[in-house]
């Protein structure tokens, strides 16, 4: 083998040697990997200069890159490139494509809207939309609500009304429910009675005797359920007192619950009393065209009355 060949396969030193044979290699790095590091440094100098990136005191390079929009109102912005700006010019270019169709929901009214086939598509999408964003979190995605806390939307039990009305009424104005609790009224022994008798108005397993007792008790003053429920027990919408006999529970998580525990559960609220039905005003949050979108959404969702 040639001397020239031999050298070319002997591995190269920095020339750098200790005790006489421990010696530093140079082992160069692939050319691909060095122009590849170059590239990127050259990307991220133009990155730079187009781009918003470093600091400077209270400011940063803005870039030369810019976003410009026409909002709802129709005037032109322009920002300089960032995620923000860019989301804004998309929200506003929605808001632009949407505004004929919120002017088209002002100016109809809630029977209109319902029979419009191209309404409906409007107020499926936009309504959706505008629930995901503000409802959802109480009343879940699909607006099934969570027992104990709040309201299935997607059912016929509608506590204050299922009218465009009333749906209108509560999401302006908000709710606030309330039961006071009974444990300072009545007995133990009388709560056992009236949750017995309120079971007993859904079909569920209970005590005759005590059923009994208990319906004497609803209907007397002693604890007056019918001023709220109504002598028929079903419910009173102008105060969101709910309907007891149709078996639709909210606050007492019954159909989760073994047989021989419902009752209790039943008696947990009556002796506990209940002052979380609270939802909030959107009358100062949304706009009017919004809360007329949502009240038929809603409205649609649980068939509405």
């Amino acid at each position: 083998m040639s001397e020239q060949k031999l050298q070319s396969q002997t591995v190269q030193t920095t020339g750098h040697a200790w005790d006489g044979d421990l010696q530093e290699y140079n082992n160069p790095l692939p050319a691909w990997w060095v122009y590849t590091f170059y590239a990127t440094v050259i990307f991220s100098i133009v990155y730079w200069i187009i781009y918003p990136s470093w600091p400077i005191g209270k400011n940063w390079i803005g870039g030369v890159s810019k976003i410009t929009y026409v909002n709802s109102e129709g005037e032109t912005k322009t920002h300089s490139w960032n995620t923000r700006a860019l989301l804004l010019k998309d929200l506003n270019k929605a808001a632009v494509e949407q505004k004929p169709y919120f002017d088209k929901v002002s100016a109809m009214s809630y029977e209109q809207i319902a029979k419009d086939p191209e309404m409906n598509g409007f107020i499926l999408s936009s309504g959706k939309t505008l629930f995901a964003d503000n409802c959802a979190p109480c009343h879940q995605a699909g607006g099934q609500g969570m027992v104990g806390f709040f309201p299935n939307l997607t059912d016929d039990d509608w506590l204050y009304g299922g009218s465009f009305d009333a749906i209108h009424t509560t999401l302006t104005g908000g709710r606030r429910g309330y039961m006071p609790s009974f444990n300072e009224v009545l007995e133990g022994g009388q709560i056992d009675q009236l949750a017995n008798y309120v079971a007993s108005l859904s079909g569920i397993q209970h005590d005759g005797a005590k059923a009994a007792a208990g319906n004497a008790l609803f209907h007397g003053n002693a604890a007056a359920c019918y001023v709220c429920h109504g002598s028929d027990a079903k419910g009173r919408k102008e105060i969101g007192a709910p309907n007891l006999t149709d078996n639709i529970w909210l606050w007492a998580d019954v159909p989760a619950t073994e047989a021989q525990g419902k009752v209790a559960v039943i008696r947990g609220v009556i002796a506990n009393g209940l002052n979380k039905g609270v939802m909030p005003a959107w009358a100062d949050r949304l706009s009017p065209e919004q809360i007329k979108v949502l009240t038929v959404y809603v409205h649609e969702l649980g068939g509405g009355q």
